[in-house]
């Protein structure tokens, strides 16, 4: 059975995506097609205030691309040496809060211990937050421009200080509606999609929505959190399966369960 999942496709250490490895597992065939792409933004300031720890209580990552941004900056600055001698250090002894695993794995990557990861999703970790955070310093939060206010405001109301820099804006994919033409051509219509963001889903439905045609009745599908879900369902669609964690074990099993005669997640 075939399924379709709007994400670019990131390697894990057995070289091959976890989302396809874990559907493959119930004898499903995914395709990934990427729907957004990035450009990084006021990287300069951000790499200046990466320099200044003591400047802040910690740091909050909601986004693999928020990582990135900071990764670049320790490239381009050529701050790696000092970052390795003496910044990682002194942001090690500040909580560094992420969400999810794909966050967490790559904050590791650049020498941090990170926590808040298990919390799934921003409103989660604001609570998380919430129930720790004591510093009169604020909190570091670089992030994209579509990024929700829950966070912020939830932080704002317990007077928790933090300081947001944008420093990636969301656009759409160049090659969607190509790929999603390619891929109806070949594959036929998918017995799932899977959204992973509601800009995805912005800049993607048109499209799916036109090749489908009346079979678009017949796709279930299925939101990576509940973010997502709620952008399907104020687009009129109907969502078969929300993941339970933002994870390709969580999804795996949810769109299995979706796709089972009279199947509900």
């Amino acid at each position: 059975m075939k399924v379709l999942l709007l994400k670019d496709a990131k390697e894990d250490d057995c070289g091959q995506d976890p989302y396809i490895r874990e559907l493959g597992l119930y004898g499903l065939e995914a395709t990934l097609i990427p729907v957004l792409s990035f450009e990084f933004l006021s990287l300069t300031s951000f790499s200046e205030k990466l320099s200044h720890p003591e400047d802040y209580g910690g740091l909050i990552f909601t986004s693999p691309r928020a990582v990135e941004a900071a990764e670049l900056c320790l490239d381009q600055d050529n701050k790696t040496e000092v970052w390795e001698r003496s910044l990682k250090e002194k942001w090690n002894a500040k909580s560094v809060y992420v969400v999810g695993d794909a966050t967490a794995s790559l904050v590791s990557k650049i020498g941090l211990d990170t926590e808040g990861e298990t919390c799934g999703n921003a409103e989660k970790l604001a609570e998380y937050i919430c129930s720790r955070e004591s510093s009169a310093l604020p909190l570091l939060f670089p992030c994209g421009n579509l990024k929700r206010e829950i966070l912020p405001k939830t932080l704002k109301d317990k007077g928790i200080a933090m300081e947001s820099i944008t420093v990636y804006q969301t656009i759409p994919h160049p090659g969607i509606q190509g790929n999603l033409n390619s891929y109806y051509s070949q594959q036929g219509v998918p017995a799932s999609i899977t959204f992973f963001s509601p800009s995805g889903l912005t800049y993607s439905l048109k499209h799916i929505q036109e090749l489908s045609g009346d079979n678009i009745d017949q796709i279930k599908f299925a939101a990576i959190g509940p973010t997502t879900a709620r952008a399907l369902a104020a687009q009129g669609l109907p969502v078969s399966c929300t993941a339970e964690s933002p994870t390709p074990q969580a999804l795996a099993t949810g769109i299995r369960k979706a796709l089972q005669p009279h199947g509900c997640c």
